[in-house]
């Protein structure tokens, strides 16, 4: 006889209208943070993702819960952009237009900025998650460009990931979209060409 007790439950299945929903949610609530902030009426949400609050309320039950959804619904799309870029791209290119859809994720997020700072533990996890997803995409990128000899080989991931944040001038993309292009020229410096 097997023991019930001691195995794990079985994974719940997601009905794919609910999902849709919820993708729905996250795709409107991240296009209306990005243009009104975190505080924007939550009718607004609703009535973009073409669903009720009811829906958003049993889905994100606090303002919070949806905020931080957000943030690690555009963290995994942002890091699961690195591979696809390495998948179609040379190393140091791949690694170029990462940083620049980098910067302006961390751009789109300094909205975000208090939000996060505000002690509301439901956003406790979001740097650190922050990093666990973006820490192994930059490494990847920097590792193969740094194969290729095309960029220098002693890149820290995070000091790269650091150095991002502090260049973004959320109100100017072409000035921060120049600082990346300089940032890539230093990690040209002392590459050696194979």
């Amino acid at each position: 006889m097997i023991d019930r007790t001691t195995e794990a439950p079985a994974a719940r299945r997601v009905r794919p209208d609910v999902r849709r929903n919820v993708d729905a949610l996250l795709t409107a609530a991240a296009e209306v943070f990005a243009s009104d902030g975190v505080d924007a009426p939550v009718r607004r949400i609703t009535a973009k993702a073409g669903v009720g609050a009811g829906t958003l309320y049993r889905h994100f039950p606090q303002r919070s819960d949806l905020i931080a959804a957000v943030f690690r619904h555009e963290v995994d799309a942002c890091a699961e952009a690195a591979s696809a870029l390495a998948d179609r791209h040379e190393p140091v290119e791949a690694l170029t237009r990462w940083l620049r859809h980098l910067a302006r994720f961390v751009a789109a997020k300094r909205g975000f900025k208090s939000a996060l700072h505000s002690g509301d533990p439901a956003y406790q996890g979001l740097l650190p998650y922050y990093m666990e997803r973006f820490v192994p995409a930059v490494k990847q990128l920097l590792d193969a460009a740094a194969a290729a000899g095309d960029i220098r080989s002693d890149v820290i991931p995070y000091d790269l990931l650091r150095a991002i944040s502090g260049i973004v001038e959320p109100d100017d993309d072409a000035y921060t979209q120049r600082m990346v292009a300089l940032l890539v020229d230093g990690l040209r410096y002392g590459a050696v060409s194979k």
